[in-house]
């Protein structure tokens, strides 16, 4: 019983320190349900989008979206490239880590950000399409 018991233990830490790499789409492309052309299409993803990559496959990568929601995407339309995704109404970009920082520009919901880091203190350093680059509140995007 203990050594099921510490295995399972094992098992749980392993998998809970298992981090997903994210990646994004990087022309608008289809989602679908399984990883076949003739499966069923779900839905377009937009370029930019984040997706939590789940299992690779030669041609196929099944991704995980903000909503916990599983689809198929064919791998060549994804890019290594990292952006996330503005997931409140607005949120405020900063010329540095912190809220006394001057804000640079502001981001509304579902916007694709590039990902340039982690600040490892709440903020995440990101580029905006027009180039300019600040830092946000990691609570309020998805992808990071």
């Amino acid at each position: 019983m203990r050594r099921t018991a510490t295995a399972l233990l094992l098992l749980g830490v392993s998998l809970s320190s298992h981090a997903f790499d994210f990646v994004s789409v990087a022309e608008p492309a289809i989602l679908y349900d399984a990883n076949s052309l003739k499966a069923k299409k779900l839905f377009v993803a937009t370029r930019f989008l984040p997706l939590e990559q789940v299992v690779e496959l030669a041609n196929w990568v099944k991704v995980r979206d903000n909503s916990g929601k599983l689809f198929w995407i064919e791998k060549r339309q994804l890019s290594s490239k990292r952006y996330v995704m503005v997931t409140v109404p607005l949120t405020i970009v900063r010329s540095s880590p912190d809220e006394g920082g001057e804000v640079v520009f502001k981001a509304a919901q579902q916007l694709g950000l590039e990902w340039l880091g982690n600040t490892g203190t709440g903020w995440v350093k990101v580029r905006h399409e027009d180039g300019s680059t600040g830092y946000l509140k990691s609570g309020d995007v998805w992808g990071d």
